[in-house]
C-alpha cells in the first residue's frame, strides 16, 4: 500500500473513529517488536543524558505600535525548546521575533508545550493556553515523534491533532504545524530500528498533513531537515544529549516555519487570502491532499494547504490540496543540483500550476471559509 492511501486510511480512521492495530502498528508484529525493544535499549545507552527542561520562552517579543500579536505553541520537547540554552533560541521565540519585525508590533508568546507529550495532550495544552489567550492570531503545533517512538496507534494520534486544529479554526486562529520530524536521521538510533523509525515517522507526518488540512490548517514538514547537517555538523546541529535540536537546529526548524507563519497572518501581500499560485519551477503543484502529502514528506520546508479548483474543494480523490516551496531555493542552483523540478511527473517550467498526480487542473482559487472571520492582524 502506498504512503499516500496509508495517510488516506489514518485520517479517516481518525476522523470516524476507531483505530487499532490496523492502522496503527500493522507493520511489525510481536517478533518485530521485541527486536525494537533491544534496539531501543541500545539506542538509550548511547544517546545523551536528558536536560532536565527547557527555557521559558513565554513573554512579549519586539516593539511597536498596535496590540500585540497573540502568538500560541503546542506540541512536545521540540515545541518547547529543550535542548536550547536560551529562552530566546526556541522555535516560538525565533518566530516571535520574526513576526515583529515584519509587523513591526510586539507579538506575546503564550507557550503551553510539554516536554515527552503525544498527541493526546494537545487538547489539555490548548485548553491551558486559552486560559490565558482567548483567542490567539495564531498556533504553532509540533508534535509526533513521541507518538511514534511510544507506539501510539496512528489514527487515534492524528485525532487528537485534528480535534485540537479544528478547535482552534473556530475561534478564527490561524494554525501552522510543523509534521512529524524524520527519526530515521538520528545517527545514535541503530539499525533496524532507525529504518522502521523513518517509515512509521514518514506515515505520521503525511497522515497529519491529511487530517490538519481537512480541518482548516497548512502543515510544514520538518522531516529530515536537520538530516545532512546531522551527519556533516552533528555538534552544532544537535544539542548534547544527541537527540534534540541545538539553538542552530531550532533556528533552521524556525526558518522553515516562519514563511508560513508569515502567509497565514496574511502579513506579506496585506490580503485576508493569500493568492500566490504553485509555481512548477519549484516543484509545487495542486492535487488530493493525500498525494500532495505525501511529496511533503520527502522534501523538508514544503507547506500543504487547502485550495479549490474550478469553485470545488473536493475531488474524486478528496480534498484539493497546493504545496509550495516557501523558503525561496534559487532556481538555478535548484535545477542543477536536483534536475527537474520534484512533484512533477516531466519537470515542466511553463509556469502554470501543474498537478502533482500529472492530472490536467485549472487553476486553483483561495481556501475554503471556515465558520470563524480569518484572523488576520490586518482585521485585529
Amino acid at each position: 500500500m502506498g504512503r499516500a492511501r496509508r495517510a488516506r486510511r489514518i485520517a479517516a480512521t481518525a476522523a470516524y473513529g476507531g483505530g487499532g492495530l490496523a492502522a496503527g502498528i500493522g507493520m511489525v508484529g510481536a517478533l518485530g517488536y521485541g527486536l525494537l525493544k533491544v534496539e531501543a535499549q541500545i539506542a538509550r545507552k548511547v544517546v545523551g543524558q536528558p536536560f532536565d527542561g527547557a527555557p521559558d520562552d513565554n513573554g512579549t517579543y519586539g516593539a511597536g505600535a498596535g496590540e500585540p500579536v497573540e502568538l500560541v505553541v503546542l506540541g512536545d520537547s521540540s515545541a518547547a525548546g529543550m535542548g536550547a540554552d536560551h529562552a530566546h533560541q526556541t522555535v516560538g521565540a525565533i518566530i516571535a521575533n520574526g513576526v515583529s519585525a515584519l509587523t513591526g508590533r510586539p507579538v506575546r508568546l503564550t507557550n503551553t508545550a510539554v516536554i515527552g507529550a503525544e498527541s493526546s495532550g494537545l487538547e489539555l495544552q490548548l485548553a491551558n493556553a486559552l486560559d490565558r489567550v482567548p483567542r490567539p492570531a495564531v498556533a504553532v503545533i509540533m508534535v509526533g515523534a513521541n507518538d511514534v517512538t511510544h507506539r501510539i496507534d496512528k489514527a487515534i494520534a492524528v485525532r487528537h491533532l485534528e480535534t485540537t486544529v479544528r478547535s482552534l479554526r473556530s475561534l478564527g486562529t490561524e494554525v501552522v504545524v510543523g509534521t512529524c520530524p524524520d527519526l530515521g536521521t538520528i545517527e545514535p538510533i541503530p539499525q533496524p530500528l532507525r529504518l522502521i523509525g523513518r517509515r512509521w515517522s514518514r506515515d505520521m507526518a503525511a497522515a497529519q498533513t491529511v487530517a490538519v488540512v481537512e480541518a482548516g490548517g497548512r502543515t510544514v514538514s520538518l522531516g529530515d531537515l536537520l538530516g545532512p547537517e546531522f551527519y556533516e555538523r552533528p555538534h552544532e546541529m544537535f544539542s548534547a544529549d544527541r537527540f534534540h535540536p541545538s539553538p542552530a537546529g531550532y533556528a533552521r526548524a524556525a526558518a522553515a516555519l516562519l514563511p508560513s507563519v508569515y502567509a497565514a497572518l496574511g502579513v506579506w501581500s496585506g490580503d485576508e487570502v493569500e493568492e500566490r499560485q504553485p509555481d512548477t519551477r519549484r516543484g509545487e503543484g495542486v492535487g488530493p491532499v493525500a498525494v500532495a502529502a505525501t511529496y511533503a514528506v520527502r522534501d523538508p520546508g514544503t507547506e500543504v494547504s487547502a485550495t479549490q479548483i474550478a469553485g470545488q474543494a473536493r475531488g474524486p480523490r478528496g480534498r484539493w490540496a497546493k504545496l509550495l516551496r516557501r523558503p525561496r531555493i534559487p532556481l538555478l542552483d535548484r535545477q542543477q543540483a536536483n534536475g527537474p523540478a520534484k512533484g512533477t511527473l516531466d519537470g515542466a517550467s511553463d509556469g502554470r500550476p501543474r498537478a502533482l498526480d500529472g492530472e490536467s487542473k485549472t487553476t486553483p482559487r483561495a481556501a475554503d471559509a471556515h465558520p470563524a472571520p480569518r484572523h488576520t492582524i490586518e482585521t485585529d
